[in-house]
């Protein structure tokens, strides 16, 4: 046979499932975008078209909307482990399952004291607004003997209007760019985190709290740090998450430097006092790096594309 078969994996790409938990007059959202990927003894169904060991991809997403009814989603991580630990000690072929999953917050909507009855209700406690910052994301991955779990965000807008420079840098023939002494720092934080529990054995994470306290020393690290470059603020962020979340590992992040320049208003005969910038939306810098706990092999793939 000239060729061979390498590496290869089936499922069903982005099952979005709503799951509405009723507690009374109360309701919480959780929504998910749920991704399987079943990798495992599936040579004879490339080679031949056998399908004897294949779990049909749409048995993979009625899987996803009736776990959500048996187990609820507690969090992603968790919905991810139960449907990881499924699919591969139910089916014998499946030697490995990894389940990516998007989460989209929603937060409930304030109503006014004035109008807060609703047929005869004295408070709503049914209506959201989607929140308009970032996507949560978590990829579980299992081997029926041990896990990974990678969390993460992406889309998180941040900014600091001051506290921030940027010179001393390489000069070369085509280097226009001006130092800058107090500028406006922004980017869209990704970053994908890795836990250290691997094994049913081991204490597992509070998903929820964790996602919630790494996302705070991220902030925090950013709004905190005086930054003489994005690479030193990158390394604050990562460091307070390493050093404040014994759960975590490994973090990566990509961050675009949203370049803000100082608009020239001498032609009106107006002072710009670093008050009136034009946003650049393209080319931007991008600045990327792991932070890891010290000792630990990193694990999280440089190209985080299609993590």
């Amino acid at each position: 046979m000239p060729t061979i078969l390498g590496q290869n994996q089936y499922g069903k790409a982005e099952n979005r499932v709503v799951r509405i938990t009723r507690d009374g007059d109360t309701h919480h959202i959780k929504d998910l975008n749920v991704s399987v990927a079943l990798s495992g003894d599936m040579d004879d169904v490339h080679y031949s078209g056998s399908n004897a060991n294949v779990l049909p991809t749409d048995t993979t997403k009625n899987t996803v909307f009736a776990f959500a009814k048996e187990h609820g989603i507690e969090s992603a991580e968790q919905f991810g482990i139960h449907l990881a630990r499924h699919f591969v000690s139910s089916q014998e072929p499946i030697k490995v399952a990894r389940i990516r999953i998007e989460e989209y917050a929603w937060e409930r909507i304030a109503t006014s004291d004035g109008n807060s009855k609703f047929i005869g209700a004295d408070e709503v406690k049914h209506s959201f607004v989607r929140k308009g910052q970032e996507t949560r994301t978590s990829q579980i991955t299992y081997d029926g003997e041990k896990w990974e779990v990678v969390s993460g965000l992406k889309d998180l807008t941040v900014m600091n209007s001051t506290n921030s420079e940027f010179w001393g840098y390489v000069k070369d023939k085509y280097t226009t760019l001006k130092e800058a002494y107090d500028r406006i720092l922004a980017t869209d934080v990704s970053a994908r985190w890795r836990y250290n529990w691997t094994d049913d054995e081991e204490r597992m994470p509070n998903w929820e709290k964790s996602y919630e306290q790494t996302r705070k020393h991220m902030l925090q690290a950013f709004a905190e740090t005086y930054s003489l470059s994005l690479q030193q603020t990158l390394y604050q962020m990562g460091s307070r998450i390493i050093n404040n979340r014994s759960e975590i590992d490994e973090i990566r992040f990509s961050l675009p430097n949203n370049h803000h320049f100082l608009v020239d208003l001498e032609p009106f005969g107006l002072k710009n006092d670093n008050e009136v910038y034009f946003a650049a939306d393209r080319p931007y810098g991008l600045i990327e790096a792991t932070v890891l706990r010290d000792g630990v092999e990193p694990k999280i793939p440089v190209d985080m594309t299609n993590l």
